[in-house]
């Protein structure tokens, strides 16, 4: 109903009334206008017939606006194709062993701006020998969350004073045994 009233109104405007004759006579803006008004009638009915649904596929509803072409099993299969498959993975790091995680704790370690990595050893406490404050215990603290992937209470963080303890809470949380 829409569509047709918006049809009618496109051609009332394209002619003319001749005070002379009493047919209608065609400007010459008319084939432009026509081409202009066809355009706009064609779009409006394109975006109609296409619609995304939720999962990213496009679906095609059929509206008479010229000749349709039947869907092949081609089509089918492109479009099965190119869903996404909403499937997790799920994985676990590489084994760790102890060796591991002391030569991962010292490599964090020694990238820390603040710690001088010729001092540094398993047995360096953090505040007395290597000259850490509070601030910076925290900030290794989370340098090792980052690293090994899990969260380490503030309880359990201040015990951690030296590598030694921190490699032995790691071994600790993953069940990691000599």
């Amino acid at each position: 109903m829409a569509a047709a009233s918006l049809i009618r109104s496109a051609f009332s405007g394209l002619l003319r009334k001749s005070t002379t004759i009493k047919t209608p006579v065609a400007c010459r803006l008319f084939t432009v206008a026509l081409q202009q008004k066809y355009h706009t009638v064609k779009t409006i009915a394109n975006l109609y017939n296409t619609s995304d649904l939720q999962n990213g596929v496009s679906r095609s509803r059929q509206y008479a606006t010229g000749p349709v072409r039947k869907v092949t099993p081609q089509d089918i299969a492109d479009r099965v194709i190119k869903k996404p498959q909403f499937v997790r993975n799920y994985s676990h790091g590489p084994p760790l062993t102890i060796d591991i995680i002391k030569s991962r704790v010292l490599l964090v370690l020694q990238l820390f701006d603040k710690v001088n990595p010729e001092k540094l050893s398993l047995e360096s406490h953090f505040i007395q020998d290597l000259g850490l404050d509070s601030l910076d215990h925290v900030e290794v603290i989370m340098a090792m969350e980052d690293e090994f992937g899990f969260e380490i209470p503030d309880g359990d963080a201040e015990r951690l004073l030296k590598p030694k303890d921190i490699v032995q809470y790691i071994c600790d949380k993953e069940d990691i045994f000599e």
